[in-house]
C-alpha cells in the first residue's frame, strides 16, 4: 500500500514539477538573455554620451584657438599685444598651457610663453589639407597627459597660418573619473594609437604612463577588435574578475574610442536576484504543490484503505461490515456497489441455509423413516406371529423382548433427533458381541418365517466383548 500512494504522490508530483522546471528554465534563459541585452544596451548608450562629452571637449578647444586666430587676422595688433591676448586666453582657460601663432610656413609670430615658445607646428598637419590636427598624447615632467592642437587659419597670403596649443588633459581626466556605471563600472578612452588616454578606475590609471601598453589588458584588443567591426561588446577576465564590454567611437576628430566596462556580476545582479526570486517562487509552488498532492493523494488513497479493510473484515466472516466513503466520485460509487454486494451476499447466505435447514429436514425425516421402519415392521410382524403362537409361552416371552429391544431403538432415535436441537457429547462404551448377535437374529426371526428361512446362529462361549481398543473376530452365522 506505501508502493501505491509514494507511486500516486510521485504522479502528482511529476505532474506539477515537470511543468514548472520547464517554465523555470525557459523564464530564466528569457531573464538572463533580456537582462544581459538591457545591460549592454543601457551600456551602450553611456559609452556614447561619454563619446559626445569628450568629443564636445576636444571641439570647444579647437574652437577657442580659431577664436583666436580670427580675432588676430581681423585686427591690426602689434606683437606685444598679441602675446597679451593669448596671455589672456591661457588665463582665461586653464586647460591650455602654452598657445603660439605660426606663418603659413611654420615660423613662430608671437606666443605667450615666457621666453621662446616650445611648440611647433606638426609635420602631419603641414602635409595635410585639414583644417586641425590633434598630435598624439604626450607626458610631460609630471606625469601628466599633454596633446597639441594645431588648427589652420587665415588664407595662404596671409602672415598668420596656424594657431597652436598645448593643452593639459587633467580635466578630461575628471570627466571620465565622474564616469560610473554602478558602484564598480568605470570608463576609459583609448586613442587613435592604440594607447590609453584616461581611465576612471584608480587601480588601472598607472597603465596611462606605462610605456608598454600591452600591460594595460584585454580593453586594448578589445578596441582593436572594435575598430575592426568585429566585436560591438565583449566579456573578458581582468584580475581574476569577469568584466562586460561596449565601446563607441567619437563622431570627429581625434579617432579616439570611449569603453565602458563593468563587472559582469554587478551587471547581472539584478538578473541574479530575479533568478533567485524565480527559483524560490518555483521552489515554493513545488512545495505546495507536492503537500497538496500528498494529502489529496492520502485523502483518495484511504477511501481505497477503508474498502481493502471491509473486503477483509467480510472474507473474515464479517458480513454485516459495511464501508462509508465521502466524496461524489467513481470511488463513492465504488463503495455504494461495495455496501451493495455485501447486503446482496448476506441475501444470499440466508438463502443458503434455507435450503440447506431444507436439506437437513429432508435427510432427517429420511433417516427416520428408515431408522423406525425397521423396528415398527419387526413388531407388526410379530403381533401377527402372536397371533398365531399365543399359547407358546416361549414365544411370548420372545415377543416381549422383542418389543422392549424395538422399543427401545425407537426411543433412542427419538432422542438422536433431540439431539440434532441440542448435541450431547458422545457416549462410548463395550458391546456384548453374543447379546448384539442374539438381538438381530431375534429381530429378524419374524421377517425369516415369513420368507420361509431358518435363521441359526452359532455362539462362542467365551464373553466376547466389542470396543475402542480391540476389535474381535465375529464368529460364524449361518442362515
Amino acid at each position: 500500500m506505501r508502493r501505491i500512494t509514494s507511486r500516486f504522490v510521485l504522479l502528482i508530483a511529476t505532474a506539477a514539477v515537470l511543468p514548472l522546471v520547464v517554465y523555470g528554465m525557459v523564464s530564466i534563459t528569457s531573464l538572463r538573455s533580456g537582462t544581459g541585452t538591457s545591460v549592454k544596451e543601457g551600456n551602450q548608450k553611456v559609452a556614447q554620451q561619454a563619446a559626445e562629452q569628450v568629443a564636445m571637449y576636444m571641439r570647444q578647444n579647437k574652437r577657442v584657438l580659431q577664436s583666436i586666430g580670427l580675432e588676430l587676422s581681423a585686427a591690426a595688433l602689434e606683437t606685444w599685444q598679441q602675446e597679451r591676448v593669448l596671455k589672456d586666453y591661457v588665463l582665461q582657460f586653464p586647460e591650455f598651457r602654452e598657445i603660439t601663432v605660426f606663418n603659413a610656413s611654420g615660423r613662430a609670430l608671437t606666443t605667450s610663453a615666457m621666453g621662446d615658445t616650445r611648440l611647433s607646428v606638426p609635420e602631419a598637419a603641414m602635409r595635410s589639407a585639414v583644417s586641425d590636427y590633434i598630435a598624439p598624447l604626450e607626458f610631460d615632467d609630471d606625469l601628466l597627459p599633454t596633446t597639441t592642437i594645431a588648427v589652420r587659419v587665415g588664407k595662404p597670403d596671409e602672415e598668420i597660418g596656424w594657431i597652436v596649443g598645448e593643452i593639459q588633459l587633467e580635466e578630461l581626466w575628471k570627466m571620465v573619473d565622474q564616469i560610473r556605471v554602478g558602484a564598480h563600472g568605470y570608463a576609459l578612452i583609448v586613442g587613435e594609437d592604440l594607447r590609453l588616454i584616461a581611465h576612471g578606475n584608480p587601480d588601472e590609471k598607472r597603465h596611462v604612463a606605462d610605456p608598454d601598453q600591452s600591460r594595460a589588458g584585454e580593453e586594448l584588443k578589445f578596441v582593436e577588435e572594435f575598430r575592426a567591426k568585429k566585436l560591438q561588446t565583449k566579456e573578458y577576465s581582468e584580475g581574476g574578475q569577469e568584466m562586460l564590454a561596449v565601446a563607441a567611437n567619437l563622431d570627429a576628430e581625434p579617432r579616439w574610442t570611449v569603453v565602458v566596462e563593468q563587472p559582469r556580476a554587478e551587471a547581472m545582479a539584478t538578473a541574479h536576484s530575479l533568478e533567485q526570486q524565480l527559483l524560490v517562487a518555483i521552489f515554493l509552488a513545488l512545495l505546495g504543490t507536492i503537500a497538496v498532492g500528498y494529502f489529496w493523494g492520502r485523502g483518495f488513497i484511504q477511501r481505497i484503505f477503508a474498502l481493502t479493510r471491509v473486503t477483509r473484515s467480510i472474507a473474515e466472516g464479517k458480513l454485516e461490515t459495511r464501508v462509508a466513503l465521502t466524496g461524489q466520485d467513481e470511488i463513492r460509487e465504488l463503495g455504494d456497489a461495495f455496501n451493495s454486494m455485501a447486503d446482496r451476499l448476506v441475501e444470499l447466505q440466508e438463502d443458503i441455509r434455507k435450503q440447506e435447514r431444507q436439506v437437513m429436514f429432508g435427510r432427517i425425516a429420511a433417516g427416520l423413516v428408515h431408522d423406525l421402519s425397521h423396528p415398527i415392521q419387526n413388531i407388526g410382524n410379530s403381533c401377527k406371529l402372536i397371533l398365531k403362537m399365543w399359547e407358546d409361552a416361549e414365544y411370548r416371552d420372545t415377543f416381549r423382548r422383542m418389543v422392549e429391544r424395538e422399543m427401545l431403538v425407537v426411543k433412542r432415535v427419538l432422542e438422536d433427533l433431540q439431539n440434532i436441537a441440542k448435541p450431547i457429547p458422545l457416549e462410548r462404551f463395550p458391546i456384548e458381541l453374543n447379546r448384539t448377535v442374539g438381538d438381530a437374529i431375534e429381530a429378524m426371526q419374524g421377517l425369516a418365517e415369513t420368507a420361509g428361512i431358518t435363521l441359526k446362529a452359532e455362539l462362542t462361549s467365551e464373553h466376547s466383548l466389542v470396543s475402542r481398543r480391540a476389535m474381535p473376530s465375529f464368529p460364524a452365522c449361518a442362515g
